[in-house]
């Protein structure tokens, strides 16, 4: 044994190893498990043992093979070459471990996780002989087309600069700025930083969650938007859509970065992700999505405690860009595969296990891995925020289930799918009467000074009116709509075009993929209009199916194609016509009542 080497292995369960012969170990250290170097962390010290998780493939590792200390914990590195790259769980770059072993990460694989030769050309920020504080930004790297990468002084650094490189074209590991420390000594600088995955990157304070993150899907911003620096989850069944959904946020939400974790997700999805999202244009800029994106891809057939770990990579870059004062969104699909790797590893600890065999920890993980969304003022002054969007996968659509109600405890907004609208191909298949929100009333002034003063009560009335589709719908289960009062008939066709024309989407068609706030407002007021109208009739007793005849309410339906997204006279041509339409049966009827008394 060398003198590098800290332990033996004494017991191996699975990714699960049992370390003896050394107790130097600390908590959350990484370490290299046996001959072929394999990346574990530590979990557990007891007094004569350590336990060590593994996340590679532990098949052919023996007892006696020994496990190294690296000394420092789990960590990311930071830097230029983080946007447009594709990771797994542990931050290894997917292209180059490609080029070494092939289609498959080779066991005990070392690649750099930045590449670390690449020359990136550098503006500096700052002159000698100034005072920097902890996150001041020292230079700038056009990273992408779409993102400006700031180099920040550690948070653990300040002083006064004593050595600035010239601008030009330095590796992530050249000095670049040297500051003299507040105890007498220097530190050198680099473009490169590392930052242990567990522990949150530091801010000042956390700001009021006041603006919505805009993602152009009517049903989310309208009636359950998600602020940003909020958390929100997506729990639905196997094929409701919840990729689908999510891969629309990529692209249309009003973030800055994407960071796009594929957590436990079968092989063919991940794969549909990684061939789909480079593709993709990004509408703001027209140019690649990648160019303001991470992803983070771990597959279900990667080494379960990988799981584990891509979720708190993800979001330690995402900290990273929030500190840049980058407005971040998180997609991590899905934390169900995440709970259930920790499911697997508790059982292996043999750990007494709670509800359907999870570890009774699981509220505070989800805890730790939400609590870390939020809109902050960042320690160089500027605002960050990072929004956490969680898909959860419950078995057989149950959402009584441990991970979903857990999740619940921790985000603000729900976005319940339904399967049967799914399957109707009701895209998104957002159920109205599982979802909410708790961020709308947070952010009324910005709906009142970006779309209209009465977006309130409008919204309010749509929530009412299809809260009493929903009741008249379990009546007329029972005893069809025939005897149903025209009223009530009227609330159900003004719910159907709500249902059609307003919370139904089409990710394919032009005008409707994505809707700004203003057209939402619009279409919402429109069907209002329609619905006040009509009431009006069927209070003089004018039957709803003389109304239906018009074909009125199928042109409202269709206003989401008709009507460009910024053609908002439009929506008053269709606004005046709805009257006109409703005039003529009014005066028509009108007549025909004149007539039958004479």
């Amino acid at each position: 044994m060398t003198d590098t080497v800290h332990g033996i292995i004494y017991g191996i369960n699975g990714p699960v190893i049992r370390v003896r012969e050394y107790n130097g170990f600390k908590m959350h250290e990484m370490v290299l498990v046996g001959d072929e170097k394999l990346i574990g962390e530590v979990i557990g010290i007891h007094q004569d043992e350590t336990i060590v998780q593994v996340y590679e493939n532990t098949t052919g590792l023996h007892p006696g093979e020994p496990v190294v200390s690296t000394g420092k914990p789990l960590s990311v590195m930071l830097g230029p070459g983080i946007i447009g790259n594709i990771f797994d769980g542990i931050q290894r770059p997917l292209e180059e471990t490609e080029k070494i072993s092939g289609p498959f990460i080779q066991r005990g694989m070392s690649v750099s996780q930045l590449d670390l030769a690449r020359k990136w050309k550098a503006e500096f920020l700052v002159r000698k002989g100034e005072f920097v504080q902890p996150g001041a930004k020292i230079a700038k790297v056009q990273e992408t087309d779409a993102v400006v990468h700031y180099i920040m002084v550690p948070p653990d650094v300040r002083g006064e600069v004593v050595y600035v490189a010239p601008d030009g074209e330095y590796t992530l590991t050249d000095r670049i700025v040297t500051v003299k420390c507040c105890d007498g000594g220097e530190k050198e600088l680099a473009m490169l930083q590392e930052w242990p995955v567990r522990v949150p990157r530091p801010y000042t304070r956390r700001m009021e969650l006041n603006e919505p993150l805009v993602t152009g899907q009517r049903v989310i911003d309208t009636l359950f938007p998600v602020a940003k620096g909020g958390a929100a989850a997506i729990p639905g069944g196997f094929g409701t859509g919840k990729t689908m959904t999510q891969h629309q946020l990529a692209k249309w939400s009003n973030a800055d970065i994407i960071v796009y974790i594929g957590c436990g997700e079968r092989g063919n999805e991940i794969t549909e992700v990684l061939e789909d999202f480079p593709k993709l244009i990004d509408p703001r800029t027209d140019k690649p999505l990648m160019n303001r994106t991470v992803l983070i891809a771990n597959t279900s057939n990667m080494p379960v405690a990988a799981r584990e770990a891509s979720i708190y990579t993800g979001i330690t870059l995402a900290e990273y860009y929030r500190d840049m004062g980058y407005d971040v969104a998180v997609m991590a699909d899905s934390t169900s595969r995440w709970a259930e790797a920790l499911r697997e590893i508790s059982g292996r600890l043999e750990e007494m296990p709670a509800e359907e065999g999870f570890p009774a920890y699981l509220p505070s993980r989800l805890s730790q891995f939400y609590e870390r969304a939020g809109r902050v003022e960042n320690i160089n002054g500027t605002y960050g925020s990072i929004t956490i969007i969680g898909a959860v996968s419950p078995q057989g659509n149950d959402f009584s289930e441990p991970v979903t109600l857990n999740t619940k405890r921790f985000i603000r907004c729900f976005w319940a799918l339904d399967k049967q609208l799914a399957y109707s191909r009701h895209y998104p298949a957002i159920n109205c009467v599982g979802s909410y929100s708790e961020y709308y009333e947070d952010m009324k002034n910005w709906y009142r000074e970006n779309a209209d003063d009465t977006f309130d009560k409008k919204r309010a009335e749509l929530l009412r009116l299809l809260q009493e589709e929903n009741k008249l719908l379990e009546i007329v289960k029972l005893i069809g709509s025939d005897i149903l009062p025209d009223e009530q008939k009227l609330i159900l066709e003004t719910a159907k075009v709500i249902r059609q024309g307003f919370l139904q989407q089409n990710a394919y068609h032009e005008n409707d993929t994505c809707v700004p706030v203003k057209k939402q407002y619009y279409m919402m007021d429109t069907i209002l209009t329609l619905y006040q109208e009509c009431k009006k009739l069927v209070e003089r007793n004018i039957p709803v199916s003389v109304i239906r005849k018009t074909g009125i309410f199928d042109e409202v339906a269709r206003m989401k194609y008709t009507i460009g997204n910024e053609d908002f006279k439009g929506f008053e041509d269709l606004n005046g016509k709805i009257r006109d339409t409703l005039n003529e049966i009014s005066d028509d009827y009108g007549n025909h009542e004149r007539k039958s008394l004479l």
